[in-house]
């Protein structure tokens, strides 16, 4: 099995019709969050990139799915061991671009290509139904047949497994891809994107478009009527924009939004556990993940007890360059998180919160994990989605 260097999987244009092209002589940068400096450029092909990556995957489709399951998933299985063999490439790649730890971008790595080793064994089990029928002449049987052409919008914070996430299933069902990867992040995209071509598989069944016109390429891929679904991961509202794009081509969609995530201790519980659970549930990736913990309750008779190991959890916590082994928490991804960090402290403390630990920018964009006691109902951090290592604690007093 061929192995590629780092340089080698760093590629700076959309990935269309099994090649690596540019649409346009514009660029954006790639900044690296844990110096704020620029180590990459990327071709910005926006949406004639769509356009042309949305023809390519008609193209490509009735071969495709004309395949079996079973050649299919001999494709996708390849790509798997392709991307496992350059784990520590690709996750270097990831924390350079996102910033999230190294054992992070690791995991993710696994984590990501596990779907694309499910869904090729899943793609075989694609059974149909046989359906009693009212009527004893008459048998009523259904089989299930790839939709089409499937865009694939995918966030910054998880950009390898929100890309396998989606389109593993799509392409072990039959269908073909149009993916449009956060300008935040595009590099890990276009890496997998090389490895997905030494894969096997045919040209114009995975297309990848750069571009930094989130809303003009979303759309184009909206109002596409060749593009019969739709998969993203983002905020509420962007979500709606795009169902409401998508109405007059009635696509299917699967939406993955934004969340409140909350994490309650009752007075029974195993508090060493409890803080524990709550340290990788709010600090993963910084708080940037769509699943992070929001809010915390905690039960009144042991509120004080909890809070005190938990502030002692946090405050080991260490802060520095992903790359770096033994850093838990890296930079978040560009200053207007962390303007969005430093307003809702602002925000709580405003409002009667007392900060127990952090609270303020360590240096550049590294926000330093948060501890706020005294929370309530009327700060912003209740309502809000934080994306950012602040730990609001909610005292309450029964269930």
């Amino acid at each position: 099995m061929d192995t590629y260097s780092f340089d080698e999987l760093i590629f700076s244009s959309s990935y269309i019709g099994g090649e690596f092209k540019k649409f346009s002589d514009k660029v954006f940068p790639v900044n690296n969050p844990a110096n704020s400096e620029k180590w990459a450029e990327v071709s910005d092909d926006g949406v004639e990139g769509v356009e042309k990556a949305i023809e390519e995957a008609k193209e490509a489709y009735p071969e495709w799915a004309s395949l079996t399951a079973k050649e299919r998933a001999e494709v996708l299985e390849k790509w798997n061991d392709l991307i496992l063999a350059h784990k520590e490439t690709l996750a270097q790649i990831m924390t350079l671009e996102s910033g999230k730890p190294i054992k992070e971008s690791r995991g993710e790595v696994e984590y990501g290509s596990s779907f694309i080793k499910w869904f090729a064994e899943e793609g075989k089990r694609t059974y149909g139904d046989i359906i009693p029928t009212p009527s004893a002449d008459k048998r009523i049987l259904t089989i299930k047949q790839p939709i089409g052409v499937v865009g694939a919008i995918t966030p910054w914070n998880f950009p390898l497994a929100m890309i396998t996430r989606k389109i593993a299933p799509a392409l072990a069902a039959g269908c073909t891809v149009v993916v449009r990867p956060s300008e935040q992040t595009p590099l890990t995209a276009l890496a997998i994107a090389r490895l997905s071509k030494d894969a096997g598989f045919p040209k114009g069944v995975i297309n990848i478009c750069m571009g930094s016109d989130s809303s003009g390429m979303g759309k184009a891929i909206c109002e596409s009527e060749v593009v019969k679904k739709i998969s993203f991961t983002g905020s509420t509202r962007v979500g709606q924009i795009l169902m409401s794009q998508s109405s007059d081509t009635l696509k299917k969609m699967s939406l993955e939004l934004g969340g409140n995530a909350p994490f309650i201790v009752f007075k029974d519980a195993d508090l060493d556990k409890a803080v524990e659970g709550l340290i990788a549930a709010k600090f993963r990736n910084s708080g940037q993940t769509c699943v992070c913990v929001n809010r915390i309750f905690i039960q009144d008779e042991v509120f004080d007890e909890f809070t005190k190991k938990f502030v002692k959890k946090v405050r080991e916590l260490k802060i520095g360059p992903g790359m770096e082994e033994e850093n838990h928490i890296g930079p978040l991804i560009h200053e207007d998180a962390v303007k969005k960090a430093e307003n809702f402290v602002k925000d709580a403390l405003k409002k009667g919160g007392e900060l127990l630990t952090g609270g303020e920018v360590e240096t550049g964009q590294f926000f330093k994990p948060t501890v706020i006691s005294k929370a309530t109902e009327e700060m912003n951090f209740f309502r809000e989605e934080t994306f950012s290592p602040i730990a609001p604690l909610f005292k309450f007093s029964s269930e």
